[in-house]
């Protein structure tokens, strides 16, 4: 593809690494709902498939899959109470930002940046400000801003605001990036480790979809796109 004019990112996954944080809410989630211990990579099954964008939702239907007796309101208020704590202390702290500044400071410069995400927009500003990384995007889209989530692509749309679907780029790391990308008609890119369950699993999911390549790690992308 041509170099795109936008570039939009997913986030969890992509731009920050979640698996200290959103992972391990919900296994401990799932733990003190049904008393039982779970796999973390039985986690990236469940993101393998349609629909679980959404950890609440994951946890929530896991539970009630393990026998688990719960509300879905319960669910989100015990997830919210591990990952933020008391004042900000909990899960929220171990996230890590995956893409240096110096590379997305170029990025930056050769495209409109912009960020699709299925968190909520307190969850992403808290991240964009924890890592100093919020002049970067001119536009972000959250759950909050949309009346349909993943894998509808209402939230890559807005984004658009009406300019060309293939003028841009979408990263994301799971099957509704995928299909919120394919529905919108934009060109989309994986990233998911090399070696790991995630891409084992969703690896020729994304491929099946459109995805023109499958990134290693988000840094890879300033070389793509010089090669392309």
């Amino acid at each position: 593809m041509k170099s795109p004019e936008l570039i939009i990112f997913d986030v969890d996954g992509v731009l920050v690494d979640v698996r200290e944080s959103f992972d391990r809410t919900i296994l401990a989630v799932v733990r003190q709902c049904t008393g039982r211990r779970v796999a973390r990579g039985e986690i990236q099954r469940w993101r393998s498939r349609s629909g679980f964008n959404d950890d609440w939702a994951l946890s929530y239907v896991w539970i009630r899959q393990l026998g688990g007796r719960v509300r879905f309101a319960d669910v989100k208020r015990l997830c919210n109470g591990l990952y933020w704590g008391r004042n900000g202390d909990g899960f929220v702290c171990r996230e890590r930002w995956l893409l240096p500044r110096a590379v997305l400071r170029r990025l930056a410069r050769r495209a409109e940046l912009a960020i699709f995400t299925g968190r909520t927009r307190r969850e992403l500003r808290c991240a964009l400000q924890r890592f100093g990384v919020e002049e970067f995007f001119a536009c972000t889209v959250t759950q909050d801003d949309v009346r349909r989530r993943k894998p509808d692509p209402e939230g890559l749309r807005r984004i658009l605001r009406g300019r060309r679907p293939d003028a841009a780029l979408y990263l994301g790391d799971n099957v509704d990036d995928a299909l919120a990308a394919r529905a919108a008609g934009v060109p989309f890119l994986g990233v998911l480790p090399r070696n790991s369950v995630a891409r084992r699993l969703r690896g020729a999911k994304l491929r099946r979809l459109g995805a023109l390549a499958l990134l290693g790690h988000v840094a890879e992308l300033e070389s793509w796109l010089d090669r392309e």
